[in-house]
């Protein structure tokens, strides 16, 4: 049974599936439709598969306007409706409700503009965020935000979770690489926000969207800011003989000075799995960094050096420099393929607290006792220059109550992160996933003035619902909403 709650829909929406779906295709193409139960059963869940409800149908767009229309007439029926980039979401950001429509953007795949002189590139949002890199290579740019999943992910769902990855220490997550959208509101309305040019006036409603989850609106086209590839980048790993220790490492990196491009973190569980499925000829130890650092020749040396001296003060087991570009791919490609050669290993709950650096060694010595206590194994990914924890807790779905251990296990180190002076999340989101944890960061305060806003753009509380706010917290918006004009 799961521990994690979702409203009871609405029949008499139900009821009128087929009066909904004929004004649909009365207005859009009808390739742009999926209504069969079977075909939308493909949309039932996103990456959080242990929660999984067909939707009432499925819209596929291939542009904003087509979105709008979608949008108008799911408001005007009021209906809801689920944003779904690639359904990579580890909270269950895209998870449907059986009374909802899931407008997807992935036929949104248009390159619209590259300015290298003014270094912006403008994409429809159903592009993945590795082909935006792809797209620059010739001209000497990249993108640099660049989730795990970057191979599949769009940058629709990277705007609406505020994604980061690797090279988010140096670079940052999609926040800090964002300047404009165009999306679409729950009325239909389209709307630009930012643009290419920096400091637009006025007040930055860009950053609530960033981030908001589908909560506010569908955005369908983004300008995103790109940057020259530098000169040469090259990775190094560092083994320890525990987890504080390489914990403390990246804390000492960090007060150092030295700004690498990545911290990356595996611990011996992980670093087993991923060994096995890539190759890549990590060494045997509980705990291995991966630190990247790119410039000049002379600038990586110096970087390298400096980053020696700290890691030679708490006595690594091994401290090895790439010494070619195969090399450095070879390390990137274990780390690249930590999540999938973890499922090898059987099921697990990926979870994204965040920590300040300075507690990384207290995080991850509470993270091993928390999982003795609840007798399921943990293992350690992520990306430790800025603290955000990847904790995959493994369990067996098919045995009974694992899942709900597993959860449990997970809810208890998302609280540690918070009480640590960090967050619930740094880059998956909230979705269901941590909905009901919302009230351990936000005093009640703090969540009315979010609830408040999310009415503004959507009165009738129509997009993504059951998503980010606790229920019982949101169900007297969503109950007024429903005499809305």
């Amino acid at each position: 049974m799961s521990t994690i709650a979702m409203p009871t829909p609405d029949e008499a929406i139900i009821a009128r599936k087929s009066e909904i779906v004929a004004a649909l295709a009365a207005a859009l193409p009808a390739e742009t439709i999926v209504s069969d139960p079977e075909e939308t059963r493909a949309y039932e869940c996103d990456a959080l598969t242990a929660y999984r409800c067909p939707p009432l149908a499925v819209v596929l767009p291939r542009t904003t306007e087509e979105v709008a229309t979608a949008m108008r007439i799911c408001h005007g029926l009021r209906v809801p409706v689920i944003p779904r980039g690639a359904g990579t979401s580890l909270a269950g950001g895209a998870l449907p409700t059986a009374d909802s429509v899931v407008i997807g953007t992935m036929r949104l795949r248009e390159f619209l503009e590259i300015d290298t002189a003014n270094r912006y590139i403008r994409v429809q949002t159903g592009v993945t965020n590795l082909s935006v890199s792809a797209e620059l290579e010739s001209e000497g740019f990249f993108y640099a935000p660049d989730p795990s999943s970057q191979l599949a992910c769009t940058i629709a769902g990277n705007i609406g979770m505020n994604s980061g990855g690797a090279h988010c220490l140096k670079y940052g997550v999609t926040a800090n690489n964002l300047l404009g959208v165009r999306m679409v509101l729950a009325t239909g309305e389209i709307v630009e926000l930012g643009g290419p040019l920096l400091g637009a006036s006025g007040l930055d409603i860009l950053s609530l969207i960033c981030g908001s989850e589908g909560q506010l609106a569908i955005v369908t086209e983004a300008t995103l800011r790109i940057v020259p590839k530098p000169e040469g980048a090259r990775p190094m790993l560092i083994g320890f003989d525990s987890a504080e220790t390489a914990g403390e490492c990246v804390a000492r990196i960090i007060r150092s000075g030295v700004l690498p491009v990545a911290i990356e973190y595996m611990d011996d569980v992980c670093l087993r799995a991923v060994e096995a499925f890539s190759k890549a000829g990590y060494p045997d130890c509980p705990a291995v960094l991966i630190v990247e650092v790119e410039g000049s020749d002379q600038e990586i040396a110096d970087q390298i050096e400096r980053i020696r001296a700290v890691a030679a003060e708490l006595h690594p087991i091994e401290f090895r420099c790439s010494r070619n570009a195969d090399e450095s791919q070879a390390i990137w490609k274990g780390r690249k393929s930590a999540f999938g050669a973890m499922g090898r290993l059987g099921d697990y709950l990926c979870l994204d607290g965040t920590v300040p650096v300075s507690k990384l060694p207290y995080a991850l010595k509470r993270i091993g006792e928390l999982s003795k206590k609840a007798g399921l194994e943990v293992a350690n990914v992520f990306h430790a220059g800025d603290g955000n924890m990847h904790p995959l807790i493994l369990f067996n779905a098919n045995r009974p109550g694992d899942l709900e251990r597993a959860e449990a296990l997970g809810n208890d180190i998302l609280r540690l992160c918070v009480d640590l002076g960090g967050c619930l999340s740094g880059e998956h989101g909230v979705g269901v996933e941590k909905r009901d944890l919302m009230p351990t960061q936000f005093a009640p305060d703090d969540m009315a003035i979010q609830m408040e806003i999310k009415g503004a753009f959507d009165r009738a509380w129509l997009l993504n619902p059951a998503k980010v706010f606790p229920l019982e917290a949101s169900r007297p918006h969503r109950e007024g909403a429903a005499t809305c004009s």
